[in-house]
């Protein structure tokens, strides 16, 4: 199994749940549930990826406080190497409070420390210590977004396989040049809205037929409507685990991530990384927050037997 680093963002998430209304300018509403607890795509993905058995080595930048701490604890405590954390004095960690409403959720970032990561202070150095880089959330990274081919194209001559998980872009400029970009990416890994957004289309179709020529192997996120698989031109579908009692969604498309890469980097025919990949997303959605389900391999393994009929 390959080694995996990680490098990518690092907050604290705020979830409030139950909450009364939607908020509205110069009025109170209350939240009946409060969970403070590892937050960003690249942390949960990190931490389920380790969960799952992996080697995983996160690279990213926090404050010196308590935020900070606590991040780098539950990582620790996941399993995940933080020897590469940059802890800075200059910049407070980042938090997100996330105002969940059933299957969708609205968020307010306080990126702090993550945004000043560059891809300079990823160095050559740590690419001989592990064999797959992953990125996720380029841009809430604007110091990492500006260097990111620069950083795919050295993992690559390191002999790394790639991954990239775009996520949302608050600013919805959709300013990352997938022509230049995606031949250094082994695995795209948007949504259909990233995906659409980027492509500057209106139908997962569309969007793929424009980025074919360029990309390596593209894995679209569609939710309950299940996921596609592109590659070399053949485009395929599996339909999603659905889970009737769903917690949250918080973190689910990092699960996919996760799920996806686990067996990518056990070389795994590229079909059963996708149904592996649908299976812990649902897997996700059966606990609050983005981690709370990837406790240990026996817990996920319980879990995907007995509310998916899985075997892992």
């Amino acid at each position: 199994m390959k080694k995996v680093l990680v490098v990518g963002e690092l907050n604290v998430d705020i979830i409030l749940n139950n909450i009364d209304g939607f908020p509205e300018i110069g009025k109170e509403i209350l939240a009946e549930q409060m969970t403070v607890t590892l937050g960003s795509s690249s942390a949960i993905f990190a931490s389920n990826l380790c969960s799952l058995g992996a080697d995983v080595t996160f690279l990213g930048k926090i404050g010196q406080d308590q935020f900070g701490e606590l991040i780098e604890d539950t990582l620790q405590k996941k399993g995940v190497k933080t020897d590469s954390l940059i802890k800075s004095k200059a910049y407070a960690t980042g938090s997100t409070i996330v105002l969940n409403y059933d299957l969708d959720r609205a968020n307010i970032t306080f990126p702090g420390a993550m945004e000043h990561l560059n891809a300079q202070e990823v160095e050559d150095g740590i690419f001989a210590e592990v064999e797959h880089l992953h990125v996720s959330s380029i841009f809430m990274q604007p110091a990492l977004k500006s260097g990111i081919l620069d950083l795919f194209k050295r993992a690559k001559s390191c002999g790394l396989t790639t991954s990239l998980d775009p996520q949302w872009d608050p600013s919805e400029q959709w300013d990352l040049n997938l022509q230049e970009v995606l031949p250094y990416i082994d695995i795209f890994l948007p949504n259909r809205a990233e995906l659409l957004n980027l492509t500057k289309t209106s139908t997962i179709e569309d969007g793929i037929d424009s980025i074919t020529d360029v990309a390596n192997i593209i894995a679209v996120k569609d939710g309950a409507e299940g996921s596609y698989l592109i590659n070399k031109g053949k485009t395929e579908w599996l339909p999603a685990f659905l889970n009737k009692n769903v917690a949250d969604a918080i973190g689910a498309g990092d699960s996919f991530d996760a799920g996806f890469i686990f067996q990518y980097i056990q070389d795994k025919p590229l079909i059963e990384c996708l149904k592996f990949a649908n299976l812990t997303g649902a897997i996700n959605t059966t606990e609050s927050g983005g981690t709370k389900a990837f406790e240990n391999k026996d817990r996920i393994m319980e879990i995907a037997q007995t509310r998916f009929s899985y075997s892992i």
